[in-house]
């Protein structure tokens, strides 16, 4: 055989060991071999749940069971609208004697689904760790469109305020977290929504949020691309062209200020619901205003990263580090 023979097949040989670290190793190895950096993803969500399949990927454990030294309280009335109980559950250390830190999850679902089971994992893990956590309800699409679901959670929030007392949590130490529609609520109650726009009272508060998660939220609503989605429309109840002034009005960037409070954004860039552009916006302006802003794009993954077991241990390590600085 002569040598030039030996060409295409190394060739072949060179081509599969290229697709087999690319595949196979990369996303992996790169979390030992630099463990502070964001998990690499795999940019189509269609790869990320074939790595799921063929076990290369874990999802994170998102119903797991209550651990034995921590205490579910459920079903916590906040408000009450015509007869539809909004309620909110809480998740807290057991044999705890001096008011803790609470973290509030507010669930995604793009304003049309989701419940306040959907972060079971961060709501008991963050318990573990020392912290009162709680999940609230909010009225959906199919109830009510803007502003309906921001004001149930700004009214929680103020509900929050008043009744530290009663669950043992300090509420002049309160985070606000939330993913996708989740995060896109977060960010409008913690950057004073409530006092700008609301001419209902109950909505106000002289408090303020110590601290905002948002995890790959919309944060204008104005842009282009958002305000031409659907599930933005239907969310508004109009389109941009009927009323254009809404859809600022429902852009937590709208609230930016220098006042506003410490945030830690995580972003996938391959997210094809959000852009990560909206993230990097959002960081942008609070640096611009000399807020604190701690952003992490994650690389290659799409929308709801956090499934991922990688991303989720990923997120509540950075959150952890995040609430030691703004809340202990």
């Amino acid at each position: 055989m002569k040598p030039k023979n030996f060409k295409p097949i190394l060739k072949g040989l060179l081509l599969t060991f290229l697709l087999f670290f690319l595949l196979m190793v990369t996303p992996q190895t790169l979390g030992f071999l630099f463990p502070e950096r964001p998990p690499v993803g795999y940019h189509f969500e269609s790869l990320a749940y074939l790595a799921v399949g063929i076990g290369l990927e874990k999802l994170a454990d998102l119903e797991p069971e209550i651990p034995e030294t921590v205490e579910e309280i459920k079903d916590v009335e906040y408000k009450n609208m015509n007869g539809k109980s909004l309620q909110m559950d809480f998740y807290r250390p057991k044999n705890t004697s001096e008011p803790l830190p609470l973290l509030v999850f507010i669930h995604g679902g793009s304003w049309k689904s989701g419940k306040r089971s959907d972060y079971l994992v961060y709501l008991t893990r963050f318990a573990q760790k020392g912290y009162i956590t709680a999940t609230i309800s909010y009225r959906l699409l199919r109830d009510s469109i803007y502003p309906a679901a921001v004001e149930d959670v700004t009214d929680a929030v103020k509900w929050l305020f008043e009744n530290g007392e009663n669950y043992g949590y300090d509420p002049d130490r309160i985070a606000l977290v939330g993913g996708s529609a989740g995060a896109h609520l977060a960010m409008l109650a913690g950057y004073g929504w409530g006092s700008s726009v609301s001419q209902n009272s109950s909505v106000t508060t002289a408090r303020r949020i110590k601290a905002v998660v948002d995890i790959y939220g919309p944060v204008d609503l104005t842009t282009k691309y958002s305000r031409n989605q659907r599930l933005v429309n239907a969310f508004i109840g109009y389109s941009y062209n009927e009323k254009p002034e809404l859809y600022q009005q429902a852009s937590p960037i709208t609230y930016l200020s220098s006042s506003c409070s410490p945030t830690l954004i995580l972003h996938g860039t391959s997210d094809t619901l959000v852009p990560v552009s909206q993230s990097d916006t959002l960081k942008s302006r609070l640096d611009a205003l000399d807020v604190p802003c701690e952003y992490y794009r994650v690389p290659l993954w799409p929308h709801a990263m956090d499934i991922a077991k990688r991303v989720n241990d990923f997120s509540q390590k950075k959150m952890e580090a995040f609430f030691e600085e703004y809340l202990i």
